[in-house]
């Protein structure tokens, strides 16, 4: 039935969020869905992948007992319209538990996790990918270096390198990260 329903998601707002509120009504679905994000190689990924990132948006707290699976599979995902909603779930998770310091979060990403999204991110980040994948991995980057202090000074050096070549979104993200950085 989840297969099936993947099926019929394209990249139309509505029906991304119809088939996240399904999986809200039925969480106990989320490791088939990510298993079917784990198909990095097959169009059902990066659909699966838009359903869990509208999960995600209005319910993250449904990922948290899943995040060893998400953090397994995440640096696998290579498809860009795969890439650019597991990278949004990685800004998510880092909001949530550095500026928003929800509590289960608190419990949930534990040191181990939080060392690989900044691998993930970072690997995102020097790679070629969408500016989308990029502005995201840098609100990560930067939550993540409030924890990490060798983050900050490596997303600025190669912020400042990419600058000049960007397009005009990845320079208002980067001239945003920036400016939090020099607050500091």
């Amino acid at each position: 039935m989840l297969e099936e329903f993947l099926t019929t998601i394209d990249h139309s707002r509505a029906k991304r969020l119809a088939f996240a509120q399904f999986i809200i009504a039925h969480p106990h679905r989320i490791p088939e869905l990510l298993d079917f994000c784990a198909r990095t190689d097959a169009e059902i990924s990066y659909r699966a992948c838009w359903g869990l990132e509208f999960m995600c948006k209005e319910h993250l707290h449904y990922l948290y007992p899943h995040l060893d699976s998400f953090i397994t599979i995440a640096p696998t995902v290579y498809q860009p319209p795969a890439v650019r909603p597991v990278a949004k779930i990685c800004e998510y998770l880092t909001i949530s538990f550095y500026q928003k310091k929800e509590p289960d979060i608190q419990h949930q990403l534990t040191p181990s996790h939080r060392n690989a999204l900044t691998e993930i991110c970072f690997d995102w980040f020097i790679s070629d990918q969408k500016v989308a994948v990029k502005a995201y991995t840098m609100t990560s980057l930067y939550w993540l270096g409030t924890e990490f202090s060798w983050i900050h000074p490596e997303l600025k050096k190669i912020m400042e390198q990419e600058y000049s070549t960007g397009s005009a979104a990845y320079k208002a993200r980067a001239r945003q990260i920036l400016s939090k950085l020099s607050r500091k």
